[in-house]
């Protein structure tokens, strides 16, 4: 396993719409690949202002826009009524640094570096193990936050009051089911990026990934609110999200008219400000103003992605309680969930 892979693997396995995904994947941002730099032509950043403008016109249509807003603001109207959500995926950072110390501190002292470097059939060996261990343990964290944060969206959708404590012992008692889903997830990430990487039919391969990849985000859409709600096995969980999902929103689901459009807007107008912002500071031959920029692209792109997690975990608490009791809570528009997927 090559370590300069894992992020895109990541990617791939779902992470990218997380937060602790951001950190390691840019926050989902299609970033130019090695055949795109070799046919730029002129500046970077020309080609970044043409590639981002191309993503948005792809992917940013004014009803989909228009969706997704109002399924951002219905979210937010949960998420002010209980502000501690947001500490879900703030947990969820942390506990992906942890991980990632806890992986970087043993390379070094453990001698596995020195092993890494050798290479031959040992080193990747060790290489594989250790990569895939820390693809797992921060699928891990991350699914636990994350059925914590359902956990909590859905007492408060029926009418309670939720704390922190009340997620985390939600997600406590499930911490089997989960980790079990963590694990069938990381391989099918892995799996597909093996397929989208393959030699001898690369083109075939990628597209054929990015099709699988969006057939498992569909059918698992609402697999942790059913481990958090309903006593069942990972495997019988991904069953029932798929019937839940045919028998409320049809039989040709071909993908989900989510809230991405919205903050790929917002996180592409902070890449065009800042990116901007940075150019004229270079211009200019100012570095604190680069700074002033470069710090705000970050804390904006990060700001983003805790917020968008959070309004996530919400609005597929409201879609699995729509799915199972008819009703997805007073602040969401029924007709507006009602249309959540799209069909063929």
């Amino acid at each position: 396993m090559q370590w300069g892979l894992l992020p895109r693997r990541l990617a791939l396995g779902g992470l990218a719409q997380h937060p602790a995904g951001v950190l390691l994947v840019l926050s989902g941002i299609p970033v130019p690949r090695r055949s795109d730099h070799q046919r730029i032509r002129g500046p970077l950043w020309i080609f970044c202002i043409e590639k981002t403008l191309f993503i948005l016109a792809y992917n940013g249509s004014m009803p989909a826009l228009r969706n997704s807003w109002n399924l951002v603001k219905a979210s937010l109207h949960v998420l002010g009524q209980d502000k501690e959500l947001i500490w879900f995926p703030i947990l969820s950072v942390l506990g992906v640094v942890v991980v990632g110390v806890g992986f970087v501190v043993p390379l070094f002292t453990a001698g596995w570096m020195e092993a890494l470097q050798q290479g031959g059939s040992s080193g990747k060996t060790l290489g594989a193990l250790l990569g895939f261990s820390l693809y797992l343990c921060i699928y891990f964290v991350i699914l636990f936050c994350n059925a914590a944060l359902v956990g909590a969206a859905l007492i408060r959708l029926r009418g309670g009051d939720p704390t922190v404590g009340d997620g985390l012992r939600i997600a406590a008692r499930h911490v089997g089911p989960i980790f079990a889903y963590a694990l069938l997830s990381a391989t099918i990430g892995l799996l597909l990026q093996a397929l989208s990487n393959a030699k001898r039919a690369k083109v075939v391969g990628h597209y054929a990934a990015s099709i699988f990849g969006a057939a498992w985000g569909v059918a698992s859409f609402l697999v942790v609110p059913i481990l958090v709600s309903e006593r069942v096995g990972v495997l019988d969980a991904v069953r029932r999200s798929v019937q839940l999902l045919k028998k409320t929103w049809g039989e040709q689901l071909v993908g989900h008219g989510g809230m991405g459009v919205f903050f790929k807007w917002v996180t592409f107008l902070c890449i065009m400000v800042c990116g901007l912002g940075m150019f004229v500071a270079v211009e200019m031959g100012r570095q604190n103003l680069l700074l002033l920029f470069a710090g705000l692209g970050v804390t904006w792109v990060i700001g983003v992605a805790l917020l968008s997690s959070a309004l996530r975990g919400i609005y597929t608490a409201a879609l699995y309680r729509f799915a199972t009791e008819g009703q997805a809570g007073g602040l969401f528009d029924e007709d507006l969930v009602r249309h959540a997927f799209r069909s063929q």
